[in-house]
Order: C-alpha cells, then structure tokens, then sequence
C-alpha cells in the first residue's frame, strides 16, 4: 500500500484527521504529508476544511454538515461592517478559510451589502452565508427598486438592458458621491460564479468558464445577489485589482473588459456602437471581447474604432477572439 492508499485508509477509519495525525501515522514529514494531500484533493478524494493548523482532512465522499448563517436585515439601519464581523464570528470565518478566500469574501460581502444598504431603497432584506464543506456562498436580498431600474432611471436609459450594458462596463453608479462603481465589477472578477437577478433580467459569471451569461427569468421584485467561491480557490483579491487597476495608472481603475455579445450576436448600426461606447470615455484602456459575436456591420466598426476612437485618441481599445469576418471589418475601417 502506498502513501496515497496509506492516507485514504486512514481516513477512512479515522476521519477527520489533522495533519499532525496523519503525519504522526505514516512517520513522514509536513512537506511530505503536503504533497500526497495537494493531489488527493486535486482529484476529489480529500475534503479539507479550516486552514493552516486547523485544518481537517475527510475521505472525498464523506458528507460533511454545512453551517448557515440567514436573517433578515433592515437594511435603514444596519451596518455591513458590523454585519461582516458577527456572520464571520459565527461562522468561524478565521479559522475555517483560507487567508486569501476569508479576504475575498469580507470584500464582496460588504460591498454587495452595502450597495443594498445605500441603493435599494427599502428597508427590507434578507442575508445568508453558507459554510459548506468544499465552498462558501453568500446571498443578499432586498425588495427595493432593482439594480437595473434604479440605473437605467438615473441615466435615462431606454431600458434595463441598456443599464445592464452599462453596469458591466464598470465605474458607473447612481450615488458618486459616496460610490465609485467599482464593487459589482471586482466583485464578479474574483468570484467563482457570481450572480444578479432583477425584475425580468438574470446575469451570470463564471469564472472557470471564463464567461459571462444573460438570461431572462420570471420577474423579481427588487435584487437577488448570488456568489459562490471554492475554499480551496487560489485567485488573490489583489489579482484583481492589479489587473484592472494597476500601477501604470495609479492604481485607478482605468482599465475595463466588455464581452460584446451580451446584447446580440451581431452588431450592425452607428447606434448600436455609440451604446457600446457610451461612458467608455471614462477608462484609458479598453479590452472588447467578441467571443460569440459572428459578424459586424461596417456603420457599428466604424463608429468603435474610428470615430470613438478619433475622439478620444488617448484611449488604448484592444480585441480578443475576433473570427475572420469580424477582425476584417475592424481592420477595413481602421484603414479609412
């Protein structure tokens, strides 16, 4: 019986086991034990729940109990730092995560909240976290007038769709005086799937796979935000912020990333590329995702990358996954 098989047993029969026992029981070392455990949980046969020295080890099939934390809020008079602390102590927070993941979850917890607290325009909701054994989820819910009304009213949109374009764009809010806009769009970044739902519209991010999806859902009065992150995630919050908001620009969120085919998946009029542009003045460097859009119109291309780009000729726009006809459409009206 090897290692692997030696810890599976063990497990197994004695389940759970710290660290020190199971190095206690094969006689080998902490750096030994980490490598066979790094695998094991790799491919599923290990649980590991807390963190550092007051980690726990299962068999991969074990079920384990989750932990929740839920109660209604009234969000007049709560306070998303307060709220953080007593849901963490509860949960044991500390001791159960990751230093990395127990980071992510403070920042999106109290930036989802607090957008609750300041936007919603109710008093009503609700919040639970649940510590399960191989993730940690949180939703936050109020009754209030929605995220995508409540933006495409300020700005004077001509629907929740266009809000929604414009709320993935990142660096809009309808409060700026006490808000940068940035939350919703970290927040998605760094999580492992994320969700909004608002009235009729639900939005999706998936970090594994690398997408972001838009649906339409039976109406919902107010907000429903939904994340999810592995305990065993290795993304850093400051990844994030590097990325998006690096050293070039002084740590300013200066940089955006739009999948274009949210929307549709062709683009063909000067409206349709002035709706794609609109606010993205704001940034000095521009990624636009084409992934999934099969073509675009000459009026659209034009607008996006001569025009914007003859007015504003400090902001740097790149692409990614152009297919053919798209990329030569680009490069038609660069040329003009």
């Amino acid at each position: 019986m090897n290692r692997k098989e030696k810890i599976l047993a063990h497990l197994k029969s004695s389940a759970p086991s710290t660290g020190t026992q199971l190095t206690q029981y094969l006689g080998i070392s902490r750096q030994a034990l980490s490598v066979h455990l790094k695998e094991l949980i790799a491919a599923g046969k290990v649980i590991k729940t807390g963190s550092t020295k007051n980690a726990q080890y299962y068999p991969g099939d074990a079920t384990l109990p989750s932990s929740t934390f839920s109660r209604p809020v009234q969000l007049g008079s709560t306070d998303e730092s307060i709220m953080y602390d007593i849901m963490s102590t509860t949960l044991n927070l500390k001791s159960e995560l990751k230093p990395n993941v127990d980071a992510i979850i403070h920042y999106a917890f109290t930036e989802m909240l607090n957008n609750a607290i300041d936007h919603a325009k109710t008093d009503l909701g609700r919040i639970s976290v649940t510590l399960e054994p191989g993730t940690i989820n949180f939703e936050i819910r109020d009754y209030g007038i929605g995220i995508f009304h409540s933006i495409a009213s300020k700005f004077q949109l001509e629907d929740e769709n266009a809000a929604m374009l414009e709320l993935i764009k990142g660096r809009i809010t309808t409060m700026p005086s006490a808000h940068t806009g940035e939350g919703i769009f970290f927040t998605s970044k760094i999580a492992d799937t994320f969700e909004l739902r608002s009235h009729r519209i639900g939005m999706e991010w998936d970090r594994n796979k690398d997408d972001t999806f838009v649906s339409q859902i039976r109406s919902l009065k107010g907000t429903l935000v939904r994340f999810s992150i592995r305990r065993t995630a290795r993304q850093m919050l400051e990844e994030v912020f590097n990325e998006f908001a690096p050293q070039d620009y002084d740590y300013q969120f200066q940089k955006t990333r739009i999948l274009v085919k949210l929307l549709q998946s062709e683009y063909i009029s000067r409206s349709e590329g002035r709706r794609l542009t609109h606010n993205l003045h704001k940034f000095r460097e521009i990624m636009l995702d084409f992934k999934g859009v099969n073509s675009i119109g000459q009026g659209f291309a034009d607008e996006v990358f001569r025009v914007f780009k003859h007015q504003y000729p400090e902001i740097s726009i790149n692409v990614t996954h152009t297919n053919g006809v798209v990329n030569a459409m680009i490069q038609h009206v660069k040329v003009q």
